[in-house]
């Protein structure tokens, strides 16, 4: 036999293990992909003056498709190593809040995944979600006997079965392209596919989810640290498909007034500068450190997903998404934030270059001037203050705007500094990178003052290291 021969014979048994894992769903997705085509089409067709861009076109198509595309829309918005800039900005729409599914389904998953009747094991279950995303949604609760108050995450119906066809049928497409074109084998698609599709499996697995939040608390038990904070697990009310949490009250980071208002920071009465130095601080100093020494990291930081509570601790909520780095690229990220926290941009290139795939001779000093160019930009930008008023109308809230989209776009641009200079950087790495900068901009916009590079609290930088490190990249 040929080596294409088996290639094809190889590929063949490939598609038919699918097909028989896939089962019924997979043709039903086929036929309700063939309909969300046709009624673009048809959508098209009305107006054919003024078709679309490509990518909003996409994405529109993508939101008709449901879950399983809404989730890639969202990959491709949190992957700018792997995708076009002009695509990863229109995505971001794919973060948008989805419609909840009923509360008499909800209270039908509760019941089969845990194997009891929603009174036996909840006191109460508010009916009006907290939160629906485009596979879950989250319900505050109360648990019987305990009284404790909790949430609880439930994976919405069909998802599972719908991902598992929808993400099968795109990874044998990729197959197949790349079998008819093995030239398109340089673009690592299959790869890519079978990246997103471990990646969006993984995240609905809500058995995952708790063994990351049980693994950031091990660290934080490890690292004796007390200013921070991940909810509880309540595995015997928890399965696949259902997660019970405890309910943490908190602000989100960017929250002055909750600043202001913390009491617990310090005895004497620390006032709203220093609290919010203190807490960026601890923020810092967990995330950093959990990187390194926690089974894998936080890869979603934005300020709903990080709280202040009344006591001055930093919650850590929601750790559906997560990356995964090595130690060698570890000291290259401490010199990247110490050159970041500095607007060093010679070191901050240096340090681009040893995380990245230089394809060719880097040119350092091009390299930073154009990253330069992008932070100087985004540092004229004033911060925005939202004020409103508090849920009691008693009052007026402030607080601070860090806007994923622009964190997201300064992602973009580094990216295509780097690529423009013959940088290639993997997907974890882009990960890792849009928490850098979250944290840059709480930095930035709420503790100006600190000098993260000489500032002896935050702990995560070891000068010694970072000395030796920077005389390796000279």
């Amino acid at each position: 036999m040929t080596g294409r021969a088996q290639e094809a014979a190889e590929l063949i048994r490939e598609i038919v293990d699918i097909a028989v894992a896939t089962g019924p769903s997979g043709l039903s997705r086929t036929f309700y992909a063939a309909q969300a085509f046709s009624a673009l089409g048809t959508r098209l067709l009305q107006d054919p003056a003024n078709p679309p861009k490509p990518e909003e076109l996409l994405r529109q198509l993508f939101e008709a498709l449901g879950s399983t595309y809404i989730k890639l829309g969202q990959f491709i918005a949190s992957s700018p190593t792997l995708f076009p800039d002009e695509y990863v900005r229109e995505f971001q729409k794919c973060f948008d809040r989805t419609p909840a599914v009923p509360f008499t389904t909800i209270r039908e998953i509760i019941a089969d995944e845990l194997g009891k009747p929603v009174e036996d094991i909840f006191e109460k279950v508010d009916p009006v979600p907290l939160a629906s995303a485009s596979v879950a949604q989250v319900h505050a609760a109360v648990l019987k006997g305990s009284k404790k108050n909790v949430v609880i995450k439930v994976l919405k119906p069909g998802v599972t079965e719908t991902l598992n066809a929808d993400l099968s049928f795109i990874y044998v497409a990729s197959r197949v392209l790349t079998f008819l074109n093995p030239e398109l084998s340089r673009l690592s698609m299959v790869d890519i596919v079978g990246d997103i599709r471990a990646s969006i499996m993984e995240e609905v697995d809500f058995t995952k989810e708790a063994q990351n939040i049980l693994a950031f608390q091990n660290y934080l038990d490890k690292a004796e640290i007390s200013g921070a904070i991940a909810p509880y697990v309540y595995l015997g009310e928890s399965s696949t498909k259902v997660l019970t949490l405890e309910r943490l009250y908190g602000s989100p980071l960017t929250d002055l007034n909750a600043i202001r208002n913390i009491t617990g920071i310090d005895a004497a009465g620390a006032d709203a500068d220093d609290n919010a130095e203190q807490i960026l601080i601890t923020a810092l100093n967990t995330w950093f450190g959990s990187v390194l020494a926690c089974e894998s990291f936080h890869a979603d930081v934005h300020a709903g997903n990080l709280l202040v509570t009344r006591e001055g601790r930093v919650a850590f909520i929601d750790f559906g998404i997560v990356g995964r780095i090595s130690p060698a690229v570890w000291g290259a990220v401490q010199i990247f934030f110490q050159a970041t926290a500095s607007r060093d941009y010679t070191l901050m290139a240096k340090s681009l270059v040893q995380m990245g795939a230089a394809e060719t001779n880097v040119n350092i000093v091009e390299f930073a001037d154009d990253l330069q160019r992008i932070y100087e930009s985004l540092d004229r930008l004033d911060p925005d203050i939202v004020v409103s008023e508090t849920g009691d109308g008693n009052g007026i809230a402030a607080t601070l705007a860090v806007d994923q989209q622009v964190v997201s776009q300064l992602l973009v641009d580094v990216v295509q500094v780097g690529e423009k200079n013959g940088v290639k950087f993997p997907r974890e790495f882009g990960l890792l990178l849009k928490q850098i900068l979250y944290f840059d901009r709480y930095v930035r916009l709420l503790a100006p003052e600190i000098e993260v590079v000489s500032d002896e609290r935050v702990a995560f930088m070891d000068s010694a290291a970072l000395q030796s490190k920077d005389r390796t990249m000279t």
